[in-house]
């Protein structure tokens, strides 16, 4: 696996071709504004590999963007003034990620934004009936044990 990707933008913040606002890190992740925030406060978290997918990361580098999130959250909603935020991340471009490198949103919210919960992203919501609830349940079980 490479370390960064040289087309990246989130490598490139790493390596310190493209500057950003930069709150904290760690040897294996880093925290930023987001250049385009959603809120006053939006952060991002990443890891400081090149990482495309949430499942392609290995452990010191999970913990280490996951550490970094515990940490800063608190910070992001005292210095905004907020008492909740949503984290976010979307794991493929089938799910809304624009940027091919693992990235952990902190969006502080307040009521009334207008962004609602995340179940109301979703406006065609399957119908599953509770044998398909089953069947899918013992899929993704049997995946998780082989792993």
């Amino acid at each position: 696996m490479k370390t960064l990707e040289k087309n990246c933008t989130f490598c490139k913040i790493v390596d310190g071709s493209i500057s950003a606002r930069i709150i904290s890190q760690n040897d294996k992740a880093v925290a930023f504004l987001d250049a385009f925030p959603l809120s006053v406060g939006h952060t991002l978290i990443i890891p400081k590999r090149h990482y495309s997918k949430v499942q392609d990361m290995n452990r010191e580098f999970s913990s280490a963007i996951f550490d970094l999130l515990r940490v800063v959250t608190p910070a992001v909603e005292e210095a905004t003034g907020v008492k909740a935020s949503t984290i976010a991340i979307h794991n493929g471009l089938e799910a809304g990620q624009e940027i091919l490198h693992v990235h952990i949103h902190i969006i502080p919210r307040i009521s009334g934004d207008g962004a609602g919960p995340v179940h109301s992203m979703f406006k065609n919501r399957p119908q599953i009936s509770s044998e398909k609830l089953d069947s899918m349940l013992d899929r993704i079980k049997e995946r998780v044990e082989l792993s």
